[in-house]
């Protein structure tokens, strides 16, 4: 029997996650009370750099399991990323484990955050995979759209694969949505109807936060 990731352990990677990026950076959080305070909820996050896993799970009002790429579980941070119940994935198969474990995270009423476009990339959701639909459609659990911007300006004067120290990174929540159609039914058709409707609504939020943001 797969062991779940462990909620205690998300809670303190919120705390965590919350000393870290306060005090690195100046994240500013806006519409953080659309985020359901109960139940099962998928965080979907645009993905254009390193630390929008970690800054999400510190403004985030909720402790959150991110489904995170296996090769990122090297050395010391592979007992500590699990320890703080993150998901180890492998990215290049059906990946059974992990899949059981995000839906435990989302059966007992958990947060689910996710990166639909699996790589870092322009962080525009332009390319979404397949993995988020399938979770939305078979937990039916509501999609909070997650825009981070800043985070990939213009690289830090010391650590350069960091945002520079103390810059602002704005974090914006958008309005929960189904992704489903109502119906229950996961056929290939339903799950590929849900990716699309879920690709139109994280592009509506990404353009909604430049706007409101200015960036």
């Amino acid at each position: 029997m797969t062991e779940l990731p462990s909620a205690r352990g998300a809670e303190v990677g919120r705390r965590i996650g919350v000393g870290l990026m306060y005090g690195l950076w100046k994240p500013r959080v806006l519409g953080a009370w659309r985020v359901p305070a109960s139940g099962p909820v998928i965080l979907a996050v645009n993905h254009s750099h390193n630390i929008d896993g970690p800054m999400v799970m510190g403004v985030a009002p909720r402790p959150t399991h991110f489904l995170i790429k296996k090769e990122a579980f090297i050395g010391p941070l592979d007992p500590f990323l699990l320890g703080i119940g993150q998901v180890k994935v492998d990215r290049d198969t059906t990946d059974r484990t992990a899949i059981t474990g995000a839906l435990g995270v989302l059966d007992s009423g958990g947060v689910l955050g996710i990166f639909p476009e699996g790589t870092r990339g322009e962080g525009d959701f332009a390319s979404l995979r397949a993995g988020l639909a399938y979770f939305a459609v078979r937990s039916g659990a509501p999609i909070v759209p997650v825009a981070v911007l800043g985070s990939s300006e213009k690289p830090g004067r010391l650590i350069k694969a960091l945002p520079p120290l103390r810059s602002r990174v704005d974090v914006v929540f958008g309005e929960p949505f189904e992704a489903g159609d109502g119906s229950g039914r996961r056929t290939r058709k339903v799950l590929d109807e849900a990716t699309g409707r879920i690709q139109k609504q994280l592009a509506a939020h990404l353009e909604n936060a430049r706007r409101l943001t200015g960036r």
